[in-house]
């Protein structure tokens, strides 16, 4: 199995319409996964591909934390076809991002997210940046950041999130 990781494109809708109740079948994450894809101003949406057919995806937005804007950036969502899970599309897609962002000068990626899975590609509990809304205890644990390139210096401050992403429910149970 080859996994191509590309740019996603409008033409993949359908297939991320297919797989994203399937893969979150509790929540409803299409309408910002729409308004995240249509602003590629802040956003990296990747998709994962084998055999041509769009099997994950994964979006990563531009933030900052407090003044320093752009230095940050938010992962999520993260969704593989359950049909296709296991088999390391996930893994892909987030390594590919974290390149990608590095490149771009981004210093800090924060994820809301299982310590367990990400916690393998490098990220820790984070404590200095606070995430946009507060978070209920027992997701404490899930809030968590990464440090890209030769950053030295932590941050501080509250992260500073684009529109899509000033919604309280997206942060609570």
């Amino acid at each position: 199995m080859t996994v191509e990781i590309r740019q996603s494109k409008p033409d993949d809708w359908d297939a991320l319409e297919s797989f994203y109740p399937q893969a979150f079948p509790d929540e409803d994450l299409l309408p910002l996964v729409r308004e995240l894809t249509d602003d590629t101003a802040i956003a990296l949406s990747l998709v994962a591909t084998v055999d041509v057919r769009v099997t994950g995806h994964v979006i990563f937005t531009r933030c900052g934390v407090d003044a320093d804007a752009g230095s940050a950036a938010l992962l999520g969502p993260l969704a593989v076809a359950p049909a296709c899970q296991r088999r390391g599309i996930g893994s892909a897609l987030v390594r590919a991002g974290l390149r990608r962002l590095e490149e771009k000068g981004v210093t800090r990626v924060c994820v809301l997210g299982d310590p367990a899975y990400y916690g393998r590609f490098g990220f820790r509990a984070e404590s200095m940046i606070e995430p946009p809304f507060p978070l209920p205890d027992e997701w404490q644990s899930a809030w968590q950041s990464i440090s890209l390139g030769e950053t030295e210096e932590p941050c501080r401050g509250v992260l500073s999130v684009p529109a899509q992403w000033r919604n309280p429910a997206l942060w609570a149970p």
